[in-house]
């Protein structure tokens, strides 16, 4: 799954001019933390955070009155705040790694770039939320089944054998290989409903091999 799939394409910029005023009024009217900063042809300079604009503004035990708050906060740049060189993602790279990336640096989101680093859109928590539920099947319902399996080659075979024994549709096969041993995984798999009669033998069939850990039905 490519970031440029799945990206939003409807994105905030500001140039590094703008004041501090005006970048904290986009975020507030788009509900967004973190701005693009771009030069005139929408190349990629930096990233202005809601966290930057905090640490920039006055503290409220400032000597400064209204007007004169209002008059530093007009002339303070986002240049002058903002983070340069900020990290970014490219539209041919995978989700999966836009995922791996704003998990490790608490990123809500990641600007987009082109091969001539400008920016083209940007992945969000929401976008990646929706690719999951995209390739879970969640939304076409039906059983998930959770089984641990060994991460040898061919490990897999024997359920799918069952599953093509009993005419179950595949939804989905994920896997996971946290909060297992090494050389082992979780394996889950979603098919279409059976008849009660099939899935309750499907299920005995499964329990069998001693590989299952759930069976539930969304």
């Amino acid at each position: 799954m490519l970031v440029g799939d799945w990206m939003s394409t409807e994105v905030a910029t500001v140039t590094e001019d703008v004041s501090m005023i005006k970048a904290g009024r986009i975020m507030r009217d788009k509900k967004i933390r973190r701005l693009p900063v771009v030069d005139k042809d929408g190349r990629l300079l930096g990233i202005v955070s809601e966290r930057d604009l905090k640490a920039a503004s006055p503290s409220s035990a400032t000597s400064l009155d209204m007007y004169e708050m209002t008059y530093l906060l007009s002339e303070l740049k986002v240049k002058g705040i903002m983070t340069r060189e900020p990290v970014y993602i490219r539209t041919t790279d995978t989700v999966e790694r836009a995922a791996l990336i704003m998990r490790d640096r608490k990123f809500g989101s990641l600007p987009v770039v082109d091969e001539s680093e400008k920016v083209v859109g940007i992945i969000t928590d929401t976008d990646i939320f929706r690719l999951f539920v995209s390739i879970t099947g969640i939304d076409q319902g039906g059983i998930q089944i959770g089984l641990r399996l060994d991460t040898t080659q061919g490990s897999l075979k024997p359920i799918l054998d069952e599953l093509r024994r009993y005419e179950a549709r595949i939804i989905s096969i994920l896997s996971s290989y946290d909060r297992v041993a090494a050389g082992r995984r979780e394996v889950a798999v979603r098919i279409q409903g059976l008849p009660e009669t099939r899935e309750r033998e499907l299920n005995a069939a499964l329990e069998k091999t001693g590989h299952l850990l759930y069976w539930t039905r969304d």
